[in-house]
């Protein structure tokens, strides 16, 4: 086996090797650059341009949010710059590039006579040579969002099923705005303009692949003034029954929704936009759980409320842009927690908030270098309390919990983020270098959750007799202040070898203040090779190092459970319910403890790919790649106080209970082959099918993940918990001209393993995840999944003598439209009443309305 260390020197001799050889080789070329725009000034976002010499299409690309595009690698000649968009004229201009670049151009594209009725996805219309442009990528603009059936607006939780697991860090999926990784996912739907998943899957710009990454362009103020007042509600009545509820759960849901920009001065350099919505979500999620007495069926009450606003100002001065936005956003939950196995008394209430402040800066210093800064800046604060307060919280694992919640946690964040990029274009070749900040900022919290206990019985019979196997408590001091710092840095170049062929090399570094090595150098490459003349078959493909961060709640773990602060102690086989009697000081006891591993180290995947882009007609194309990844130093937790074998009676150091290490000692293996179609299907349908046929093998599931046995990993190796061998996914609209349009998003999966378990403490360590000799981790299968949603809408003009006027768009969402049960969080524990059954079903058919008045 090739060391790590060695593929890395390896990738990264061969991206300077490629930058050598564009130095080296050919003539020079020049960007040409420009902007689209109507007949009133206003910019012409995701418009299609083309490059074309002769009768030949050289390049392609889109207009982005500012309206300009862009083409990096043109060689001297003659040319034609061709601008279409629906409902304009096409507008071209001919150019001529010589040793020096061209001045920026200015396409006005006049209005249609006839207007359009159904949009060509221009980006899957034609392939691309360049190593960055993979037709992979996932892209959605603002109005494919209006036309497909998303949940309560929630884009990016309606998106992240098409992430893959392996390439999503332990923080969670990356979400990129404007430039930025942020933890804001409440973007409202009309602030969006376009949405990518897997743009440029190695570039050295970002932390993660691009299948664990979802970036999203908002909207800037528009030069003529646009608004919106859109009003959604679902509710029970027109809901199907979920397969474990009793009765109809009584959800109710309302949103109001509110958006206008525009001008701020007539000579439209300055522009704002403003958002606000209001929702109340009044939900009741179902409690399927198992008692002394038999069965338990209720619908618990849970109600959700959010605020939110959000302000932004762009000043154009002359090719720079200047903008600022300001968001609040406030958020209460109360009755979360309840449902499933959880009653309704051991629910809790929570509440945050934050106000943030984000700035970018574009400086145009020459047609060929271009800096790029942006910087946020946010203040948080949220606090979760038990709704029973003052009651112990009793656990029957996989059969029910009640009690209280034991929950009382009160946390701060004040936070930087910041990114600077400059790029460079210079003959043949296109660099990038910039700075990136991910986090800076300071946590605060106050911890009093299991200030009464938690007990933990294996069992119905356990609970009847009065014998928990586990008795868990806090106390003493939890206030912790602590700083998280990330940085990193990065520099790539992409180089125009030949017109067919282009090769991207670049390296990332990396670095945190908590938990880790300071070596990690991730380097990146990729290239993309065009067959034949018409260069309507591209292969490419790519490979690099991507590493991931240790999470703010595990620094904040190791910080309070340090001997000195948080006190936690756990009891085995404790008395009931008087575990502490009398004058029992929980301080005297031995405590659990957390501590990173002396040797930790940053985990990261190594991820190649090779793939194949043939574009079958002009609005047209079929990809199919093959991609494997290898996760080393990958995080799980381990207790090393455990009981030693053979009997595990007793722990090496009696002065502590369970001492939870935070490790790097996990691996992963997965294989994916992914084949779609993208563009216009048929006459009348245009989106994407993809369908992935994939194997992931690993011996870990992240930080909350610890063996079955501490003391021998042999087991832990097996399919992965994330494993789906099949997967096919659908999203598209259907256009029946001025009549109505629908929106269709189809996905169906194969099952998920889960772990058989004994659920029995058979190691004395408080756990109850053992398995019986000779079972492996993941060796059961869960059932798969199918859905398909369904928008429908139409818009009527309020005016007749003016269609781009006031006018009333309505829509009805349906989701989950055959009414299918998909059933999921399937139970392995032998010593569970639902061993082998599903323990929820994901939602039945809802149905979404919505109305917005739009000029």
């Amino acid at each position: 086996m090739i060391p790590s260390r060695t593929i890395q020197r390896g990738v990264i001799w061969a991206a300077l090797a490629a930058s050598l050889a564009g130095v080296c080789f050919g003539q020079t070329v020049q960007i040409v650059s420009g902007t689209v725009v109507d007949p009133s000034n206003a910019i012409l976002y995701g418009a299609s341009v083309t490059l074309t010499s002769g009768k030949q299409d050289v390049l392609r690309t889109t207009t982005d949010a500012k309206g300009e595009f862009r083409f990096d690698f043109v060689v001297p000649g003659r040319y034609e710059v061709r601008a279409e968009y629906p409902g304009f004229k096409a507008g071209m201009v001919r150019i001529t590039v010589r040793a020096a670049a061209p001045s920026p151009l200015r396409l006005e594209l006049a209005i249609a006579d006839v207007e359009e009725t159904v949009r060509v996805d221009s980006d899957a219309s034609q392939t691309n040579t360049n190593a960055s442009e993979n037709l992979d990528l996932i892209r959605l603009r603002s109005g494919d969002l209006e036309n497909l059936p998303v949940l309560d607006g929630d884009v990016v939780g309606a998106l992240a099923r098409l992430l893959d697991p392996a390439s999503v860090g332990s923080g969670g999926a990356t979400v990129v705005i404007d430039g930025l990784p942020s933890s804001d996912h409440n973007l409202r739907a009309s602030e969006i303009q376009e949405v990518r998943i897997n743009n440029n899957p190695y570039s050295a710009e970002y932390a993660r692949p691009g299948r664990g990454r979802i970036e999203i362009i908002t909207k800037t103020g528009s030069p003529k003034y646009h608004g919106s007042v859109e009003y959604g509600l679902r509710d029970f009545r027109l809901d199907a029954r979920n397969a474990f509820a009793i009765e109809r759960p009584l959800q109710r849901r309302r949103q109001l929704e509110a958006n206008i920009s525009g001008p701020l001065l007539k000579d439209n350099n300055d522009t704002f936009s403003l958002t606000a919505s209001r929702t109340r979500d009044g939900l009741e999620p179902i409690v399927y759980a198992f008692g002394l007495g038999g069965p338990i069926r209720e619908n618990a009450a849970q109600t959700q409320s959010s605020t939110y606003l959000s302000a932004q100002f762009t000043r154009r001065i002359h090719e720079d842009a200047l903008s600022f936005r300001y968001t609040h956003f406030d958020w209460s939950n109360a009755g979360a927690g309840a449902g499933g196995f959880v009653l309704p008394q051991a629910a809790y209430k929570s509440a945050s908030r934050y106000h943030q402040l984000y700035s970018s800066y574009r400086a145009v210093f020459s047609p060929t270098l271009l800096n790029e800064f942006f910087v946020r800046v946010k203040a948080g604060d949220s606090a979760t309390a038990s709704e029973l307060p003052g009651v112990s919280k009793i656990v029957v694992t996989d059969a029910f919990t009640s009690g209280g919640a034991q929950v009382d946690r009160r946390e701060t964040e004040r936070r930087l983020e910041l990114n600077d990029t400059v790029s460079w274009s210079h003959s043949r070749h296109l660099v990038k270098a910039g700075l990136n900040v991910p986090a800076f900022g300071r946590i605060g919290s106050t911890d009093r959750s299991n200030f009464d206990g938690t007990f933990y019985f294996a069992s119905l019979d356990d609970y009847a007799r009065h014998k928990p196997f586990s008795f868990m408590r806090q106390a003493g001091d939890g206030h912790l202040v602590f700083w998280q710092k990330q940085a990193a840095g990065f520099v790539q170049d992409e180089v125009k070898l030949r017109q067919n062929l282009s090769l991207a090399g670049g390296v990332r570094y990396e670095w945190q203040n908590y938990g880790a090595d300071y070596h990690n150098f991730a380097p990146r490459l990729s290239f993309a090779y065009g067959l034949g003349k018409a260069l309507k078959t591209v292969v490419r493909g790519g490979a690099g190092f991507f590493y991931d961060a240790v999470p703010a709640s595990e620094i904040a773990a190791t910080l309070l459970l340090n001997g000195s602060r948080l006190h936690e102690v756990q009891l085995l086989n404790p008395v009931y319910p008087d575990t502490l009697p009398g004058a029992v000081s929980v301080q005297r006891l031995p405590p659990d403890l957390a501590r990173f591993s002396p040797g930790l180290a940053s985990p990261y995947t190594f991820q190649y790919s090779l793939g194949v882009d043939r574009a079958l007609r002009k609005s047209l194309t079929l990809t199919a790649t093959y991609t494997a990844r290898r996760g080393v130093h990958l995080y799980r937790s381990r207790d090393v106080n455990a009981p030693l074998p053979p009997f595990y009676l007793s722990r090496p150091d009696p002065s502590v209970a369970m001492l939870r290490q935070f490790e790097s000692s996990g691996a992963s293996r997965d294989h994916a082959l992914q084949a779609a179609l993208r563009g216009n299907l048929s006459r009348f349908f245009s989106g994407m099918v993809m369908y992935e046929l994939s194997h992931a093998m690993n011996d870990t599931d992240g930080f909350d993940s610890f063996p079955a046995n501490n003391w021998d990993l042999r087991g832990e190796w097996s399919r992965a918990s994330s494993d789906i061998r099949h997967y096919l996914y659908l999203y598209g609209t259907v256009s029946a001209g001025r009549f109505f349009k629908l929106g269709v998003i189809f996905s169906a999966n194969s099952g998920k393993p889960y772990t058989m378990t004994t659920g029995v403490d058979t190691y004395h360590n408080g756990m109850t995840n053992a398995r019986l000799p000779g079972v492996t981790r993941n060796s059961l299968q869960g059932a798969g999944a199918a859905t398909f949603d369904l928008r429908w809408s139409r818009e009527f003009p309020l005016h007749r003598s003016d269609k781009n006027g006031l006018r009333l768009n309505t829509a009805v969402d349906v989701f989950n439209v055959m009414n299918r049960v998909n059933y999921r969080g399937f139970i392995g524990n032998l010593s569970s009443p639902f061993f082998g059954y599903p323990s929820s079903a994901a939602p039945a058919r809802r149905i979404q309305i919505s109305a917005a008045v739009r000029f």
